[in-house]
């Protein structure tokens, strides 16, 4: 009999704006444990699947704050209070899958926590210059920032014992818990939807060619939030220079510089704004590669690349360096650079891939795998034995 029979589980997460890595991280728990409560800071209805609407997600008093469907980031100072207030004394476990605060939830000595977790809150420890430098906010209002941030920090690192148990989605995400909180971590990768993105059967075997051009037809394809720390301006200067087109799934509040500087060079670059999955699937199936200028935590987009048979350019760090095999399913960069990029999206080009051996490598990321182990890891957090780590 498992564990969790008969037992009272709640999900805690941050906020819930739409389906990216975390929602559908969400979604795979939700429908594996269909009688467990939601709680989130935020809910915008109608963003995210119905698996997760059917929970009724109960919410802070964030959601009943003005503009906050279009500005909840900008509550960012009241959300470790809005986060601490929920009333969870009435559940045995709860699961937090957190990159934000989710992970700070108070609960009853008896109940145990088990958090699933993205990242440590990236803004707050190594990425402040991406979201909050100088270069975006001004010098003042960075250095106020900084100073709230670096508060930020504190309460997130004081906080960290409030799980008993830590799952990260990725080697890289553990040693930053490692270093961040001090505690260890079991791997659990994230689902990856490997019976929706598929190769195409209609599709021929792309052959080699000895050089990319803006008239062959060929394109590099970038999905993403538009965000500082994504590097998406990186990969427009890239295919500028290995004269290749460039097509950008996503939005964010990026685009409109992105735009500007893609305006501004004489590359061919295509931005279509948020697409529904199966367009999505199209684009990665007929690209000539995906790219990943940015350092991930984990890096859904290049996995659902690979299943399509897609080889994927990508940085030679974070998550990417446990999802792509250079040579084999894409180009690992060792440098994040246009110039860099520019070589590795030539080269891919020229390399003849093996649409088969890349979707094989993808597999192992499937949805199911990870509702196995993630299962594994929630029975076990109700054993006797899975106290807390030591911090």
């Amino acid at each position: 009999m498992s564990a969790a029979t008969g037992k009272k589980i709640a999900f805690v997460h941050d906020w819930l704006t739409g389906m990216r890595g975390g929602e559908k991280v969400l979604e795979a728990v939700c429908e594996r444990y269909p009688e467990a409560e939601l709680f989130t800071l935020v809910h915008i209805k109608g963003s995210v699947s119905r698996t997760i609407e059917r929970l009724r997600p109960h919410t802070s008093f964030i959601q009943r704050l003005p503009m906050v469907r279009r500005a909840y980031r900008a509550y960012l100072p009241l959300f470790p209070t809005a986060v601490e207030q929920f009333d969870l004394d009435r559940f045995d476990l709860i699961v937090s899958v957190s990159h934000c605060c989710a992970k700070s939830i108070v609960r009853t000595g008896r109940a145990r926590h088990l958090c699933y977790c993205l990242t440590p809150m990236r803004y707050a420890w190594d990425q402040f210059d991406a979201y909050f430098g100088p270069g975006r906010l001004g010098r003042v209002p960075s250095a106020i920032m900084r100073r709230f941030m670096a508060r930020m920090a504190r309460w997130d690192r004081a906080t960290a014992g409030r799980a008993d148990r830590y799952v990260a989605i990725s080697h890289y995400v553990a040693g930053r818990i490692r270093r961040y909180y001090n505690r260890d971590a079991a791997v659990v990768y994230p689902p990856v939807d490997t019976t929706f993105f598929t190769p195409s059967a209609a599709s021929p075997t792309p052959s080699p060619a000895s050089a990319p051009s803006f008239s062959s037809g060929r394109y590099a394809l970038v999905v993403s939030a538009l965000v500082p720390y994504k590097l998406v301006d990186l990969a427009i200067e890239a295919c500028q220079l290995a004269s290749m087109h460039l097509t950008i799934v996503g939005d964010g509040p990026e685009r409109p510089r992105l735009e500007r500087a893609a305006a501004a060079l004489p590359g061919s670059v295509t931005f279509l704004g948020r697409q529904p999955d199966a367009a999505i699937r199209d684009l990665y199936r007929q690209a000539t590669v995906t790219l990943l200028p940015g350092e991930e935590d984990f890096g859904i987009v290049p996995v659902e690349a690979q299943a399509c048979g897609t080889p994927v350019v990508a940085l030679n760090r974070g998550g990417a360096v446990e999802t792509v095999i250079s040579g084999t399913t894409g180009i690992l960069v060792d440098e994040p650079s246009a110039p860099a990029f520019a070589e590795a999206i030539a080269r891919a080009s020229r390399t003849p891939f093996d649409p088969a051996a890349i979707r094989a490598h993808a597999e192992q990321f499937s949805r199911e795998r990870f509702v196995r182990e993630i299962s594994a890891q929630i029975e076990a957090a109700f054993e006797p034995t899975s106290g807390a780590e030591p911090n």
